[in-house]
């Protein structure tokens, strides 16, 4: 009878201030995390609770936030495929590590029982189908982006199965519908966070969690920049697989540019990059997150891609041809591009139409 009772529960209309929503991002970068954190962001601004998985780089910026995240088991299929690993690897490391974050996500959602969840992470998206927790993806990663027949191959396996378990595929796109886009997907405005409110300051400290793995806990950081205080000229943001960035940041400096490195030496963390990007007169970036948030802000991005993901993104703006987007191979070529950079204009936050049309469907 009490199940009964939770499935009408569950079945029945609700306000969305009653609705309690999981959140999971993937673990590889920290742009996973920030994007996923302007969906939480704009999930909670519509009265849902919202709770917050995920782990790896990312999880730095769940906690400027203030949220108590979960970490699951993390993986890192791009060191150890694609930055001088190898199929072996994959399968004696990767592999069963991706086993124990779906296990670790199905005891997760288990517990915290929420109404729905919304996630960039193919294992939360498993683990979600084995729950059987209604489930929302967000991603734009593609098989076209991918030139190694097994990534193409894997990429389109699990694009298939995610829009045959999930009820709605948002597709976040800066570049218009093109035919490579999977097929059966929402297309949706580029995702970007946005600063917290008025204050700029994160929502507050709270006790970091252990993680499931029995490892150490993590330090917060407590050092946090305003970012209203920073109005770089040319904005370098690496990716976490980017490398030779301080070669393009000497080349510019040279040419007498100010630049302002992410993550370099002098950078505090900001809990929004997108106040900052829309302050610069340009961004050099390599990953999919800063450049949904140079759309997002209307400033002209010179891409630098390093891994298969990033290279097939920029082919994809690079073919068509987007305003404000230029491509180049080279750290010697980002000057150039940039004085060949047209204007931008802003697109729409996608975050917004996201949640909107979550909470509508739930």
């Amino acid at each position: 009878m009490d199940r009964i009772i939770t499935y009408l529960e569950k079945a029945l209309p609700h306000d969305p201030m009653d609705r309690h929503v999981a959140v999971a991002y993937y673990p590889e970068g920290a742009g996973h995390a920030t994007r996923m954190l302007a969906v939480a962001r704009a999930l909670e601004s519509r009265g849902a609770s919202v709770s917050i998985a995920g782990g790896g780089p990312g999880a730095k910026f769940v906690d400027l936030h203030g949220y108590d995240q979960f970490e699951p088991a993390t993986v890192d299929y791009i060191d150890d495929f694609q930055n001088g690993g190898n199929l072996l690897r994959v399968l004696t490391n990767s592999v069963p590590t991706s086993a124990k974050r779906v296990v670790d996500y199905v005891r997760w959602l288990r517990r915290i029982d929420p109404d729905a969840i919304v996630t960039d992470d193919m294992f939360a998206s498993m683990a979600a189908a084995i729950a059987r927790t209604p489930l929302y993806v967000l991603t734009h990663n593609s098989p076209g982006f991918y030139d190694a027949r097994i990534q193409e191959w894997f990429t389109w396996l699990l694009t298939e199965f995610q829009l045959r378990v999930c009820r709605e595929f948002f597709y976040p796109a800066v570049w218009p519908a093109d035919d490579d886009d999977p097929a059966g997907v929402t297309r949706v405005p580029p995702v970007a966070l946005e600063a917290p409110a008025a204050t700029g300051e994160p929502r507050g400290p709270e006790p970091t969690p252990p993680r499931s793995d029995g490892g150490v806990e993590r330090e917060r950081e407590s050092t946090v920049a305003d970012a209203s205080q920073l109005d770089p000229e040319i904005l370098c943001v690496p990716s976490h697989y980017s490398r030779g960035f301080d070669s393009v940041v000497e080349d510019l400096e040279r040419e007498g540019r100010g630049v302002t490195l992410a993550g370099g030496e002098s950078w505090q963390p900001v809990p929004a990059l997108l106040p900052v990007i829309r302050r610069a007169d340009a961004v050099v970036c390599s990953g999919y997150s800063t450049i949904m948030e140079a759309a997002v802000a209307g400033t002209p991005c010179v891409i630098y891609p390093f891994t298969d993901e990033q290279r097939g993104v920029a082919r994809a703006i690079d073919s068509a041809d987007v305003d404000g987007f230029t491509v180049v191979d080279e750290p010697g070529a980002v000057g150039d591009a940039i004085e060949t950079l047209s204007d931008s204009t802003p697109f729409e936050n996608g975050a917004d139409v996201i949640a909107e049309s979550l909470l509508g469907d739930l």
